[in-house]
């Protein structure tokens, strides 16, 4: 098989493809990955759970009375040991709604342990120090496949509440929290991942190229068993020594390596100001002009002290000063970029921010010189 470049990501936040040297570089040689890092094997997958329940033991940051579920939930669950309690009698201001959810992966025999999230329902401040109550978690088809219970862990506080001001602190999000291993699996999801002799691996990123090598790499391997069915799934037939010996043969499968196959490609997140860019990104013979202008306010805060032994009062007084500065741009020529490397170099000549590549980015893009999907998020 021919050797690609590998990708390349360009971390860009803030100071990105900046600072570096024109002088083009040398390209990375190909670093193949394990086929059981590419793909997923159909029917071997995770399936989703979720409960309701309610969280005890919270220091008077729980749902309030106003809550209606949570009121009523506190009193069905009194009733189950034999206690009722009218609705209209009960504080829960130590008790919170809760939705649990997690994720229960294939083969997980009865008894094993997964992690829980669980999200506040009401209007809860902080979830921190409370007990997850015994509740049953239930799949797509309504059926109990795991009870979870347990202590909270929570990445977050809320403090200084009723301080100076009625000012609060609150770091991180205290309404979330998770329970590792909280949950005991009652019942196995059956799982089917061989079909008529035959399996199927499904590419995590499909691609007509990486599809291909994928199945010459298995055939090399185990002659004439896999065949490239689309750009996301190729079928492999068990061989008939591996027949008794299933997971040997997928053991097998998931240790051949490969070169995949990268699109051209530059993410932008704006937010963030990052820029990723994978290595087969070519830019075309193009002239670039940017230019910035900056606009500064500044506001200055004085004082008017009346002379002794005046009637006047002391005030204070505000000025603002503004300043706006315009940096010209010149118009440089940008010239065929082979590789990423090259692409970062002529980039890095321009002086540009981040902010303004991403300006720059978009501009190619519409005027056809960057040869790379562009995706904006």
């Amino acid at each position: 098989m021919r050797r690609l470049l590998p990708l390349l990501a360009l971390a860009l936040a803030g100071t990105a493809l900046a600072g570096g040297g024109t002088a083009p570089l040398e390209p990375l040689p190909g670093t193949p990955s394990r086929l059981k890092d590419l793909t997923i094997i159909e029917g071997a997958r995770d399936n989703q759970l979720v409960g309701y329940g309610l969280v005890s033991g919270l220091a008077g940051t729980g749902d309030g009375n106003s809550t209606t579920q949570t009121v009523q939930s506190i009193a069905n669950s009194l009733q189950r040991f034999g206690i009722n309690v009218p609705t209209a009698l009960i504080k829960s201001g130590n008790v919170a709604a809760v939705m649990i959810t997690a994720d229960i992966g294939p083969s997980l025999r009865s008894g094993a342990r997964i992690d829980v999230t669980v999200s506040s329902m009401g209007d809860a401040k902080s979830l921190q120090g409370g007990i997850l109550l015994q509740t049953p978690l239930l799949g797509a088809d309504e059926v109990v496949y795991a009870v979870a219970q347990g202590a909270i862990a929570v990445g977050g506080f809320i403090g200084g509440e009723g301080g100076a001001g009625g000012a609060t602190v609150q770091k991180n999000h205290p309404t979330v929290g998770i329970i590792t291993n909280g949950a005991i699996v009652e019942r196995e999801i059956p799982t089917k991942i061989i079909k008529d002799n035959s399996l199927n691996l499904v590419l995590r990123n499909p691609d007509f190229t990486t599809s291909a090598r994928l199945a010459e790499a298995v055939n090399q391997v185990f002659p004439h068993s896999a065949l490239a069915k689309d750009a996301a799934t190729v079928n492999v037939l068990v061989p008939k020594e591996y027949a008794d010996y299933t997971v040997n043969f997928i053991a097998t499968l998931g240790s051949i390596e490969i070169q995949p196959d990268i699109p051209a490609r530059v993410v932008i997140n704006e937010r963030t100001g990052t820029i990723i860019a994978t290595a087969n990104v070519r830019i075309s013979t193009v002239a670039v002009s940017h230019g910035s202008l900056t606009i500064s306010i500044t506001s200055n805060v004085g004082v008017s002290q009346p002379n002794a032994l005046s009637t006047g009062t002391t005030v204070t007084t505000q000025s603002t000063k503004t300043d706006v500065s315009e940096q010209h741009g010149g118009f440089k020529v940008v010239e065929d970029a082979p590789t990423i490397e090259h692409v970062a170099a002529a980039l890095n000549a321009l002086g540009l921010s981040t902010r303004d590549m991403m300006a720059i980015f978009q501009a190619m893009k519409k005027a056809g010189a960057l040869q790379a999907e562009l995706i904006l998020n």
